[in-house]
């Protein structure tokens, strides 16, 4: 070390790093990965407002606890109901977990065109014939011309009422 005015000087050593290929693959990977964890997809649904207040002891005492049942709401119950772009479907899956989704086919992207469930965990789209898997949440496309998962909606459980919000 040399002290050159005001200046302290030191001899600079440079350490060679040497950087794991494998744990930069691992950090790669793992950036990719938390980066496509985004619940925001693009929906051909636009987005309209969703809110449901579901009391499940007074008012749907079947719905509750009740797998592969569903609710169908086409049109507001309450004045403050708000039911997305085609309604909401409420729905039990197989794994005891509810979850709800917009009625309008995502292929056919139109209010009047809705899917209807049937007893298999799945939702039909009676015009262009694409049948969704709903039975783990997911409402994928199974079956015909839609490639888009159905638009989902978020559900939360406070006490006995199920929310149904977006």
């Amino acid at each position: 070390m040399k002290l050159s005015g005001n200046f302290l000087i030191t001899n600079v050593v440079n350490i060679p790093m040497k950087i794991n290929r494998r744990y930069l693959f691992y950090f790669v990977t793992l950036i990719v990965i938390l980066s496509g964890c985004d619940d925001n997809y693009i929906s051909s649904i636009p987005d309209y407002p969703v809110r449901l207040q579901l009391n499940l002891t007074s008012t749907y005492p079947t719905f509750r606890d009740n797998p592969n049942s569903f609710l169908i709401f086409d049109k507001p119950v309450q004045a403050t109901d708000r039911i997305g772009f085609g309604g909401v479907l409420a729905y039990v899956g197989f794994d005891g977990n509810y979850y709800a989704f917009d009625l309008a086919c995502p292929y056919e992207a139109k209010q009047s065109i809705k899917v209807a469930p049937n007893d298999l965990g799945q939702v039909v789209c009676e015009t262009c014939g694409t049948v969704y898997d709903i039975s783990y949440g997911i409402g994928n496309p199974v079956e015909g011309p839609s490639k888009e998962i159905l638009k989902r909606y978020k559900t939360s459980m406070q006490g006995d009422v199920l929310y149904i919000t977006n």
